[in-house]
């Protein structure tokens, strides 16, 4: 039987999640060599939607490229060795961590040919980026094509590109239109194309040019082919000690039950929203600072803070939260998951949002515990660490009275567009039959009449959002899985709430369960994919929508 286009790419999703794990247990591997072939291979047959012309043999992918390198450190593309480590005590060093702008992690270049990058997310945060770093081998070949002959000689326009980047790096004036001239015949992008990218590049302020990114990749790439100087991958013997046994979420958790305890607050009601940190905090104390007595204003404020309005209430909203019951508890583990506390005990009105009020007792007035958004796998480890028993010093043990755990996450959406909302009904780990079917608190009537679209049924959790194509995800949204979107985390939470819950028995069985996501992008619509940028103002109606309507939910 022929296969599918699907099951080839699901087939190549699963070599490529076999590979990156029997190379991690390995400890290192040459990129270009043997062992790396395999990923290269399984990407290209692939060619995920975020990596566009990942498998055009002379153009390089440009929306792709920025998409990467905002998420990897800055200089990486330097570096002939990346070596992927535990946290080991570098922050401690005199080296100076580099922290890329959309993925927090610590990376430290310790010398011209090494960028260490540290691992405390887990798993799929070393699968994302050795995906990443695959792409980035996989055009540097390109690169290096373009840029020589069938002799191996090498291009003038390489050559010119080399010295436009000296002039760059000492600070010197060079034609841009002509740089771009060069740049355009090395990346195999029309003249139009290539300045369009060059002003994107010099836009994000926290990555090189995109003529000092295009020329290190290749260099990389010409000196191994011709010089033997091989590029190499490889990770620390700690990391693979410490990856799966919950240390970072250990400390994590640890750190949060520790600060309830001090405040008091480890045996009163607890609501779990794992969202990001600014929608909550502003829903509830837009309404108690300011009055805000509708969506709709507290819509506006959130939009005002959002676009930094010369006139916007943000710093008057934080700085009465924090006289009002808001702790905050920034990471230190690792985790890069920053909490914040909100007792509403402290607060100086007793309604959380408009017609919403909590109970006239203090010891029943709940405690509000936000955590930023986890990564993959890594959702599994901290909230399975969250809900447990607090065991403290004292030799006494203190379960946590969880009420309620609501996931609010970014997804991509199969059936709508960017900004629309999706309530799962059940989550599907990828690749597998392994389902988990949820009674969520949360119903699709529940956003109607909001001008947001919004659809009602099962979700993907996905190994990575960076080796999705269309194949596989048409098939999943065409056949009776029916799915309406892809996210990374929804079974990881719910997997940690069911062995909690029914199981362990740490927390409640009857514990309240809701879940909601907004389309961050959509894989299957050209120009809508996470390459092609953030979702900007259009996030932050469906953001607080979803936000109102878990307050609602928990406390009416």
């Amino acid at each position: 039987m022929q296969r599918t286009r699907a099951q080839e790419s699901r087939a190549a999703i699963e070599k490529l999640y076999i590979t990156m794990r029997h190379l991690f247990m390995r400890g290192s591997y040459k990129p270009m060599g043997v062992s790396g072939e395999s990923l290269v291979d399984s990407l290209l047959v692939l060619s995920p939607e975020i990596y566009g012309l990942l498998g055009d043999d002379e153009k390089i992918e440009l929306d792709g490229l920025l998409y990467v390198m905002e998420r990897l450190p800055r200089g990486i593309e330097q570096c002939r060795y990346i070596r992927l480590i535990s946290r080991e005590g570098y922050e401690n060093s005199t080296f100076s961590a580099i922290v890329p702008a959309k993925r927090k992690r610590n990376c430290y270049r310790v010398d011209q040919d090494q960028m260490y990058v540290e691992m405390t997310r887990g798993r799929s945060d070393i699968y994302d980026i050795l995906t990443h770093i695959t792409f980035l081998y996989i055009e540097s070949e390109k690169i290096k094509s373009n840029s020589t002959d069938h002799k191996g000689r090498i291009d003038l326009n390489w050559e010119m590109l080399e010295k436009t980047v000296e002039k760059e790096v000492n600070g010197e004036e060079f034609d841009r239109e002509v740089a771009c001239s060069y740049l355009s015949h090395v990346i195999g992008r029309t003249f139009d194309e290539t300045h369009e990218a060059v002003q994107k590049f010099e836009s994000s302020p926290h990555t090189s040019s995109l003529f000092s990114i295009v020329y290190h990749l290749g260099k990389l790439a010409i000196d191994e082919f011709f010089n033997g100087k091989d590029r190499e991958i490889s990770f620390s013997s700690t990391l693979r000690q410490r990856v799966g046994h919950h240390v970072y979420g250990e400390l994590w958790a640890n750190a949060i039950k520790s600060v309830l305890f001090e405040a008091g607050l480890i045996e009163r009601p607890i609501h779990i929203i794992s969202a990001n940190l600014h929608s909550v905090a502003n829903t509830i104390y837009g309404h108690q600072a300011l009055g805000l007595n509708s969506f709709e204003e507290i819509e506006k404020i959130a939009m005002d803070i959002s676009t930094g309005a010369k006139v916007n209430k943000g710093k008057e909203i934080w700085n009465f939260a924090l006289k009002n019951g808001l702790i905050e508890v920034h990471d230190t583990s690792g985790t890069n998951i920053n909490v914040q506390l909100i007792d509403t005990a402290k607060m100086s009105n007793d309604s959380l949002i408009p017609g919403v009020k909590i109970a006239k007792e203090d010891k029943k007035k709940p405690v509000i515990l936000i955590m930023d958004y986890a990564f993959g796998e890594q959702a599994y480890e901290c909230f399975d660490e969250l809900l447990k028993p607090y065991d403290h010093i004292n030799g006494k043990s203190y379960p946590l009275n969880v009420l309620s755990a609501s996931i609010m996450g970014k997804a991509g959406i199969l059936t709508g567009k960017k900004g629309d909302i999706m309530i799962p009904t059940s989550h599907v780990f990828e690749g597998t039959a392994d389902n988990y079917p949820i009674r969520n608190e949360l119903k699709k009537q529940d956003f109607e009449g909001y001008g947001l679209g919004v659809f009602e049924g099962t979700m993907f959790t996905v190994l990575g959002t960076s080796l999705q194509n269309k194949d596989v995800l048409s098939y999943l949204m065409e056949s009776s899985w029916q799915a309406i979107g892809l996210e990374m985390e929804g079974a990881h939470y719910q997997k940690a709430i069911q062995s909690e819950s029914k199981i362990r028995q740490n927390i409640s069985k009857n514990v309240k369960v809701l879940y909601a996501y907004y389309a961050s992008d959509n894989p299957l619509e050209t120009g809508s994919t996470l390459a092609s940028g953030a979702l900007g103002m259009e996030g932050v109606r469906p953001t607080y929508l979803i936000t109102y309507k878990i307050l609602e939910k928990l406390f009416k």
